[in-house]
């Protein structure tokens, strides 16, 4: 693991050199990977000298308290002994998540779907809560949203809504989202008081690029006809929506939201593109979970992740047993608490695994 570590810290130092490089710095493309690459290894690289400068404390006070040391003088080292073992181990534990094998889509922007599922009206607004919520979550965040797509009911839910959202490390935050998410609350069309249960579903899907998934044009059919909005604007005036059909797997995405033909084209060839490489990812990681579940799980777009329950202000996320009295906050994008708990859960049982296998 040392070893490991130590080429870790190498690297980074040749690096640091590279980087101020003129020949690197006048090559945009090779500066922005190897800046990436800095950033990526520059936490690891921080612990890791913080725990060699420990262990060399440690070693430090060992040999002191082997001289002959006054008692003042030898409680303060026996003190200093005692913080800095905590602090080795602390360490330690934090090495071997850094070391963890890395999520090769963990930085990468993302498309996120959000659909209303079982309940009608109020599953399109509940949809329409989790937009906002995301939407809150991604600018306190630093994130870019754009809406692709959405298909809005009379009543200001979403049947549909499709959005990108772009920034630092944004899959490796938001990829725990995907499933089904279950409201508990009275709708506001509710005259009884009764409390109704609605779902709603997000699909997180890592950003695909041209060069990590070709699409053959060959396989790609494509229709093109009059859009329907609201309020009739530009309606059959203009055949300038899209849709694009995968022929190899079936996958449908069309695309209206722009009055340019070329730019709807663009944006369902986008989420097309994330689609199909989510599928064939999700083929890989079932073949995998055969033999290993995950412990939080991005797959099943049917399992049931977090209920909403707003009567008692709670949220529960299921797969790891969480209750959170915060909904209010949580709604509010304030999402944090729940997804470094989820990013810890998963990294603490990759661990376990890692050391049992």
């Amino acid at each position: 693991m040392y070893d490991q570590l130590q080429a870790i810290e190498d690297r980074y130092e040749e690096l640091g050199e590279l980087l101020s490089d003129p020949d690197v710095i006048s090559d945009t493309q090779r500066f922005m990977e190897l800046s990436k690459e800095e950033a990526n290894t520059r936490e690891t690289v921080e612990v890791y000298r913080r725990y060699k400068q420990v262990v060399d404390g440690i070693k430090d006070a060992e040999e002191l308290l082997g001289e002959n040391l006054d008692d003042e003088m030898a409680e303060m080292a026996k003190e200093e002994l005692s913080d800095l073992k905590k602090e080795k181990e602390v360490l330690e534990d934090r090495i071997k998540i850094l070391l963890l094998p890395k999520d090769p889509n963990d930085d990468k922007n993302i498309i996120m779907e959000i659909r209303g599922a079982a309940g009608g009206d109020e599953a399109a607004l509940f949809a329409g809560d989790l937009f906002n919520m995301y939407q809150k979550y991604a600018e306190a965040q630093g994130w870019k949203v754009e809406v692709m797509d959405a298909n809005i009911t009379g009543i200001g839910g979403y049947k549909e809504v499709i959005m990108m959202i772009t920034g630092d490390n944004v899959y490796s935050k938001l990829k725990y989202e995907s499933g089904a998410h279950r409201v508990q609350r009275v709708p506001s069309t509710e005259s009884q008081g009764r409390i109704h249960t609605s779902t709603a579903t997000v699909v997180v899907m890592p950003e695909a690029e041209e060069v990590e998934i070709e699409i053959a044009d060959k396989d790609i059919r494509t229709d093109i006809y009059h859009a329907s909005g609201a309020g009739g604007q530009h309606v059959n005036k203009t055949a300038s929506a899209v849709r694009l059909t995968h022929i190899p797997t079936g996958i449908v995405v069309a695309m209206q939201d722009e009055r340019s033909q070329l730019k709807n084209r663009e944006k369902a060839m986008k989420v097309l593109r994330a689609r199909v490489y989510d599928q064939i990812s999700h083929e890989a990681q079932s073949e995998y979970d055969a033999t290993r579940k995950s412990a939080v799980g991005t797959g099943d777009r049917s399992e049931r992740i977090r209920t909403y329950n707003f009567p008692q202000n709670r949220v529960t996320d299921h797969r790891i047993g969480l209750t959170i009295q915060k909904l209010d906050q949580i709604l509010a994008g304030k999402l944090d608490e729940i997804i470094d708990a989820l990013i810890m859960y998963d990294q603490t049982s990759k661990l376990e695994e890692m050391q049992n296998g």
